[in-house]
This record gives structure tokens, C-alpha cells and sequence, in this order.
């Protein structure tokens, strides 16, 4: 099978400072790849190059197998990358079906914004992502986290997302919106959908994940099949950079 996307010896630096040193990572359809490191171990900036906010220095990007170039998020958006932050980047005063739709209104052939295909549009993708979400009308600021997050995911499903990048999906949320989250997860894996989820928290990245690739100081540890480590040996690869021995 062809991966979704191959990042191939990606590296960066800024001032001198090399940020990401020769990672290589991929994801294949329907599957979800974590990736964990402390802060300023280079996932953020790695993902960052994937989503367009920054240019490798060198390296290769490869989407469907074919090489292509993204200089720009409007690059990683025609190549069906779609980026949610921890932020979500929502209008809080306007409702789902603003927010699915801003930027990219549907409007009618005389020019008018066509509210009731819009709403339609967002009843029908709602239902496929979180059947209980009922709150079209209501602002995004009365939403529940959970309810955010499917509002967030629901925009970039719409727009032929086949790559989504979550960052800290579940940092804010409960323990109930964290499980509403998990439901989303696993809806878009079986839609054929990879993500590359970045999370601190390494228990979730062992339920929610089907690999995981640890960096440490702007380099990969490893990459390892979640059933194959324990949570012990991710810790000790995001801590002492050590590979797990079943990996060594």
C-alpha cells in the first residue's frame, strides 16, 4: 500500500540551530501516527512543514507517492492536508455552519450566501462524525469542547481532508470530551483517513494511535508499532532518546 504521505530526510534550521536533523516519518491510510518529544524536540516543527507554515531546508514531501512542494497552507490544502490546532482557530460568534463554510461560502446563482444548502451540507457531515451533535444554530462560544473539536474536524473533513494533523486534540477537555474525541478519531480512521496526532500524554497515544514516533533534540528515536512498547519504553525514548530493546 502506498502511504498517504512521506516526509524523507527533513531537516531545518533557524539561526544556526538545527530544529529538525534528517526525520523520516509516513502514514497510511486509516491509520494514526502519534508523535512525541518534550518541548523543542522538533515534532511541532516537523508537523509545521507539513502543514506549509515552514519551508524545509531540505528534504522530501511526498503525498499519493508523488513528490510535491508546499511552501504554503494553501499548498497543504490542495494536497488534502488540513491542520487542526489546539486554538481550532473557530469564530466563537458565529454557529457550526459559519464556521464550516467561512472563507469557502456556498452561495446561489445569483450571488446570495445559500444558507439552507450550507445547513444541509453541515447536518449531513455532523451526522457522519458525531451523530449527537444538535447545536446548529448556536454560537461556537456555547459549545462544549468536544463539541468544538467536531466542529473543527467537521471543516477540514468537509474540504476533502484525506491528512489531518491534530495538535493536543484533548488538552482542554474532560473526561467525557476526551472520549467524545477518541469517537472521532476512530469514525475518521475508518473512513480511510490518516492523522498524525501530537499529544504530551503518552497513555492516550498507546489507546488512540497505531504507531508512534518519538524525537528528541530535533531527531527521530524511532518509530514503533504501538503494541510492540510499552508506555515505559515511549517515556524513556522521549526522556533519554533511548530505543526500546525489542527496537535496538
Amino acid at each position: 500500500m502506498t502511504p498517504l504521505v512521506e516526509m524523507k530526510d527533513i531537516s531545518i534550521s533557524f539561526g544556526g540551530v538545527r530544529a529538525v536533523n534528517g526525520v523520516s516519518i509516513d502514514l497510511y491510510p486509516g491509520e494514526v501516527v502519534g508523535l512525541l518529544g518534550h518541548n523543542g524536540a522538533g515534532k511541532s516543527t516537523l508537523i509545521k512543514i507539513l502543514s506549509g507554515a515552514y519551508k524545509a531546508d531540505s528534504g522530501e514531501i511526498r503525498v499519493n507517492g508523488k513528490p510535491v512542494q508546499i511552501n504554503s497552507p494553501r499548498d497543504a490544502r490542495d494536497n488534502s492536508i488540513e491542520t487542526i490546532y489546539q486554538t481550532l482557530a473557530l469564530a466563537d460568534n458565529l454557529d457550526a455552519t459559519a464556521n464550516l463554510f467561512l472563507g469557502r461560502e456556498i452561495v446561489t446563482a445569483t450571488g446570495m450566501l445559500n444558507d439552507a444548502k450550507m445547513e444541509a451540507e453541515t447536518r449531513k457531515i455532523m451526522a457522519r462524525l458525531n451523530p449527537n451533535f444538535r447545536k446548529l444554530q448556536e454560537p461556537v462560544s456555547a459549545l462544549s469542547g468536544g463539541q468544538r473539536q467536531s466542529v473543527a474536524i467537521a471543516r477540514a473533513v468537509y474540504f476533502n481532508a484525506r491528512i489531518l494533523i491534530m495538535d493536543e486534540p484533548t488538552a482542554a477537555l474532560g473526561v467525557h470530551e476526551t472520549k467524545m474525541v477518541a469517537e472521532l478519531i476512530q469514525e475518521l480512521k475508518a473512513q480511510g483517513l490518516g492523522i498524525f496526532l501530537i499529544s504530551h500524554d503518552t497513555r492516550e497515544m498507546m489507546d488512540l494511535c497505531d504507531r508512534v514516533s518519538v524525537m528528541k533534540n530535533g531527531e527521530l528515536i524511532d518509530t514503533c508499532r504501538v503494541e510492540d512498547v510499552t508506555e515505559d519504553d515511549i517515556l524513556s525514548m522521549i526522556i533519554m532518546g533511548k530505543k526500546p530493546e525489542k527496537a535496538a
